[in-house]
């Protein structure tokens, strides 16, 4: 782990600024910086500054790290920085990358919210190594839809947790934290050397995901070197030493370099926690029991926040309920009384008519008595008076019903009249009940938020080499095993998500843009050699020390 955290910090570019300054660039998981060097500095002046800048204390966990024509070292820290440059390459699946993705997202934006993080918002973020967009027929909208279907999934996790999930995924990666160095066995075979935080590692030069041999720190007992020629000493004495060239004696010094500092980790991994380290240890939890009652009273306040936002709605929705209602009954009411001021005059106009009529049956009738004073005394005349008569006594008798029916029909319209004014009484009532309704208590305001010892090692000439202690080494070995089974258990889950999500953009791969490293990969998937990264070092060092020499000399 603490090599593999190392490996993360490196330079990316290193250029004159002044004559007597320069630039250097820092390339961490989650930043980039520059800073002014000075043409003496050291590489322990850069390192105190990056580290200071980082907030870093476990200053021992970390280094710098720069590639040298095709060679892969750590920056000195006695010699001076402007004499050396780097960069850095490592092989991630593309399913790793979109969760890898997912986790940076959420450590720099924080909890994902539909009504800020829109489609869209990772537009101009890189995210995605350019090998894994172009091996897939996905748009980049495709691509940002899957990463935050995980983002969402994060909800929750605070910043320092999104990164260290990121690191566990991280140190997993076959090619992370390791170092490759071309070396020939007896035979002259062309092999790579892979030096990391587990062991030394035999890697074919077109295979750089599985090695085909390994030799765990707790299995070494020695290393040193002479001329080109660099020897392992296994901790069991009865096996004969591990052998091999390399191309240069610089080469040999920056392996030996980096095992020495790869043990000394290793070793101080496994040693009682000096008083330094336990009050680390002590801050840190300290720090997270504070960084979670903050988060608890975070929570709660925002859930006061939410149940506040609900009653007021509900207070509101409530409001407008009651405006709703009160105009509705204002508006029966005026319905009211238009009903009853049309009636008014309809009752009005039915009287005047009943009027008319009488008026007009009383004129019917004394026409009908003049003509019965005024009758022809002939019998002609007669026949004729007494048919008017008749006529008339008809038309008083149609008259007279008329007058009635009009009269009873008034007295109807004086009832219904009486009926709407009754009606609008009541809607008054109703209105005036409405508007003097008892308000609502008043909800209780938010409360406002509160506010090494490094073993020895002697370099003579051409010659270099390092002992190892090998009186707790069996006891180091079951830890180790025990360390590993603790971390496959954890990373099942993870497994899971990323054999899932290879699933899903399974289809969309273009096939013929496949490099190298994705065939072996899938290859290694194919036989489930690569499920983990632990899994296969446990697999190849479960051979004894012996037969794995001996492979190594065969190849």
């Amino acid at each position: 782990m603490a090599g593999a955290i190392a490996s993360r910090m490196s330079f990316s570019s290193l250029k004159r600024k002044q004559p007597k300054t320069f630039t250097v660039r820092i390339v961490t998981m989650d930043a980039e910086m520059e800073f002014n060097c000075e043409m003496k500095w050291k590489g322990k002046d850069l390192f105190d500054l990056v580290c200071r800048t980082l907030g870093l204390r476990e200053t021992w966990f970390f280094g710098l790290q720069y590639t040298i024509k095709d060679t892969v070292a750590w920056l000195k820290m006695d010699k001076k920085v402007k004499k050396q440059i780097l960069d850095e390459k490592i092989y991630c699946p593309p399913e790793a990358s979109v969760l890898l993705a997912s986790y940076a997202v959420q450590a720099k934006y924080g909890d994902y919210d539909p009504s800020v993080h829109k489609r869209g918002f990772l537009a101009q973020e890189e995210l995605l190594p350019k090998r894994v967009i172009n091996l897939y027929q996905m748009t980049p909208e495709m691509w940002e839809e899957r990463i935050t279907a995980w983002y969402a999934e994060h909800r929750g996790r605070a910043r320092d947790e999104a990164e260290m999930e990121y690191l566990k995924i991280a140190q997993d990666l076959e090619m992370y934290g390791v170092n490759y160095f071309a070396i020939r066995n007896k035979k002259g075979t062309e092999l790579l050397l892979g030096v990391d935080a587990l062991g030394l590692h035999i890697y074919d030069p077109e295979n750089r995901l599985t090695p085909k041999i390994s030799f765990p720190w707790n299995e070494i007992r020695n290393i040193s070197y002479s001329d080109k020629e660099f020897t392992i000493k296994p901790l069991d004495k009865k096996i004969d030493v591990f052998k091999f060239n390399s191309s240069k004696l610089r080469v040999n010094k920056l392996i030996l370099q980096l095992c020495i500092g790869n043990h000394d980790l290793f070793m101080r991994r496994r040693k009682a926690d000096s008083l330094e380290v336990q009050q680390m240890k002590a801050q840190a939890r300290e720090e997270k029991a504070r960084k979670q009652m903050e988060r608890q009273r975070l929570a709660r306040e925002k859930q006061m926040r939410e149940e506040a936002e609900r009653t007021r709605d509900e207070l509101e929705r409530r409001l407008l309920q009651m405006k709703e209602e009160a105009t509705m009954a204002n508006e029966a009411l005026m319905r009211s009384e238009e009903t009853a001021d049309l009636l008014a005059e309809k009752a009005q106009i039915t009287e005047e008519e009943a009027k008319l009529l009488a008026q007009k049956a009383a004129e019917a009738e004394q026409e009908m008595q003049r003509i019965k004073a005024t009758a022809i005394r002939t019998e002609e005349e007669k026949r004729l008076m007494e048919q008017k008569v008749l006529e008339a006594e008809v038309l008083a008798l149609k008259m007279a019903e008329e007058s009635e029916r009009r009269a009873k029909e008034a007295d109807q319209l004086k009832q219904d009249l009486q009926e709407a004014r009754e009606a609008e009484r009541r809607a008054k009532q109703k209105l005036l009940e409405i508007t003097t309704k008892p308000t609502y208590p008043p909800i209780n305001p938010i409360p406002a938020p509160l506010p090494p010892d490094i073993p020895s090692f002697n370099l003579m000439g051409d010659s270099l080499s390092f002992d190892f202690k090998d009186t707790d080494m069996k006891r180091l070995s079951m830890e180790i095993e025990k360390e590993k089974v603790e971390y496959m258990e954890k990373s099942k889950h993870l497994q899971e998500q990323l054999n899932e999500l290879k699933t899903e953009i399974e289809a969309l791969k273009l096939k013929e843009r496949e490099t190298a490293l994705d065939i072996l990969h899938n290859e290694n998937s194919d036989r489930g050699g690569t499920s983990s990264k632990h899994n296969t070092i446990k697999k190849l060092t479960l051979q004894s020390a012996k037969s794995r020499v001996a492979f190594f000399e065969e190849l």
